[in-house]
């Protein structure tokens, strides 16, 4: 090109649909390329500032197309600009402006992986481009010649990574000028020689070829062969050490994407980047559906407590609040339930968590707090609490069994089982009392236990009212047709499935039935299984899209229960969270 014209040429592919992605699975010979290279006026990419842009489609080393024009930014063109590109100020005059050339731009480039030599450069004035002139951006998959060529070619082949320095290497037909439509046809022919040299690191596909350009460690790329061959579909994946000790549990609902992105750029966690270099192998578990990729993903996690798992995960460190038995029961933390506990709270993820919450039951009720065991024929001597009259004083024998029951031990039970009312009301008016005394510190301390108390006693009563059923059936539907199922005992998974599509799910429900695990009742608010898992499956059933096919009893909860506070606990949270928020620094 060259005076005052301009060529603005679509030699094909201008009728395509925009929109759509590219699979990145898409092996690279089958993968439409759209190379582009754009001249600007040197500045910042602010939406202006581009004079030319050059753009070729390729696939299969065979051009499709050519876009070329050159671009009236609207502003002078600097004189080092003219002297490196050739381009003037006069044959930019009757040029078209960019918001006249993006729509047949961004024709082009659809459903194509763009490409371009330091493509953050070209890419990001694109983008603002579209930004300022009300064009959507299609996010189109970008392959970056110069850092694949970082990754292919080593400091003994090419001293540097520059388009003209990699053109002479490669011999292309055409030499890079500084002038958008010559260097992205010396692009096109760099990026079919660095194609040609992917084959040697196993780089098959357009996805593999965009992760492997990207800054990896020498571990993944050394282990990324362990991704190979597993199943894209939900499950659970295993990452095993060479003793076949599990070293880390995870689910997806495609295994083999998940897995794959453990050896990408996206992964930066130090933990991960240790765990991969122990590990030997994965193992792949397919699940039905997610919800049985999810339980099954705590479960092992309980089971063998991989080094690289977050501690949080494990339901084993989960503690209780219970009543102790005896004439004055007091509330003490214990990791497990007894068949003969009738009022406790719980669980809880920590014993910090569970001591919060009694904090707020001694400040709403008159509950003792020392660790005598008092008799009813022998006095103990009060502590500091009975003469503050924090304690109604047991141990000497002050409060009657009976009375100490009515006052005390009840109100803990009612808390616990149906209606928190009367804690939560007795915690609501110490907080308006210290408020009331300037003493908002202390006020804020009570606001954390009333939260604890609060949080506890929900969640309790949801996990209560499921572990009451002792079979639930329900149905989902599959995001490919059919039904997901689910068959679920006191609450736990026992059974799952999916029907196909166009099928009744009767005959599936009743081939898991038959084939579910025995889950007997117990205990507690989750006997067969932990929180955590319940509260999965309570997800799970919550959700709008599923519907309940069989209960073997109601789904209640009490009517006057913790849930009614809801409300109240969200505005603590949140009052808590705006306080943190402040106070940093």
């Amino acid at each position: 090109m060259g005076g005052a014209e301009y060529v603005q040429q679509a030699l094909a592919g201008l009728g395509q649909a925009a929109g759509g992605g590219v699979d990145p699975a898409l092996p690279l010979y089958a993968t439409t390329f759209v190379v582009v290279d754009l001249e600007t006026t040197g500045g910042a990419p602010d939406g202006g500032g581009i004079t030319e842009i050059g753009a070729v489609k390729v696939r299969g080393g065979e051009e499709l197309g050519v876009l070329a024009t050159l671009v009236n930014p609207g502003v002078p063109i600097p004189p080092f600009i003219t002297v490196l590109t050739g381009i003037t100020q006069a044959m930019l005059v009757p040029a078209p402006p960019i918001e006249q050339v993006l729509p047949s731009f961004l024709e082009f480039v659809a459903d194509a992986v763009l490409v371009a030599h330091n493509a953050p450069y070209d890419v990001g004035f694109l983008k603002a481009a579209c930004a300022r002139h009300g064009y959507r951006w299609p996010n189109p998959r970008v392959l970056d010649t110069a850092a694949l060529a970082r990754r292919v070619l080593s400091r003994d082949e090419v001293p540097n990574r520059k388009l003209g320095t990699l053109a002479a290497y490669f011999r292309t037909a055409t030499r890079p000028t500084h002038r958008a439509l010559d260097d992205a046809l010396a692009t096109v022919d760099v990026l079919h020689g660095l194609i040609a040299r992917l084959g040697g690191h196993r780089v098959d596909t357009v996805g593999e070829a965009i992760e492997f350009a990207r800054a990896v460690t020498p571990t993944q790329r050394r282990k990324r062969h362990l991704a190979d061959g597993l199943p894209k579909a939900p499950g659970v994946y295993i990452f095993r050490a060479a003793d076949d000790r599990p070293l880390y549990v995870g689910t997806s609902g495609d295994i083999a994407t998940r897995v794959r992105s453990y050896f990408t750029a996206a992964e930066k966690r130090a933990r991960m980047s240790e765990m991969l270099a122990a590990a030997e192998r994965v193992e792949a578990v397919e699940c039905a559906h997610s919800l049985e990729a999810e339980v099954r993903e705590l479960r092992l996690i309980g089971a063998h407590a991989p080094p690289y798992n977050r501690r949080s995960k494990f339901p084993e460190r989960m503690v209780w609040l219970k009543l102790t038995d005896g004439p004055y029961p007091r509330l003490s933390v214990v990791r497990s339930l007894a068949d003969g506990d009738e009022a406790y709270l719980g669980p809880f993820g920590s014993r910090r968590a569970a001591e919060l919450a009694a904090a707020g039951f001694h400040d709403a009720l008159p509950l003792r707090q020392c660790t005598h065991r008092l008799s009813l024929r022998t006095v103990t001597p009060a502590c500091a609490l009975a003469e503050l009259g924090r304690c109604p004083a047991p141990c000497e024998h002050r409060i009657t069994p009976e009375e100490y029951a009515a006052r005390a031990v009840d109100p803990f039970r009612a808390a616990t089982a149906t209606d928190p009312g009367s804690v939560v009301h007795a915690l609501l008016a110490r907080i308006g009392a210290l408020a009331a005394d300037q003493r908002y510190e202390e006020a804020a301390v009570v606001r954390a236990r009333l939260a604890a108390v609060l949080r506890a006693t929900v969640r309790m009563q949801r996990l209560t009212a499921l572990a009451g059923i002792a079979e639930l059936a329900a149905a989902r539907p599959a995001a490919r047709g059919g039904w997901e199922l689910a068959l679920v005992r006191h609450g736990r998974l026992a059974g799952a499935g999916v029907s196909p599509p166009g099928v009744h799910p009767r005959p599936t429900i009743e081939l898991i039935r038959a084939t579910a695990e025995t889950v007997p009742p117990g205990p507690g608010p989750v006997p067969r299984a932990s929180a955590e898992e319940s509260e999965r499956i309570l997800s799970w059933l919550e959700r709008p899209e599923t519907r309940l096919v069989e209960m073997s009893s109601g789904w209640v909860s009490p009517a006057a229960g913790a849930a009614r506070f809801r409300d109240l606990l969200s505005k603590i949270e949140n009052a808590a969270s705006h306080q943190l928020s402040t106070e940093r620094p």
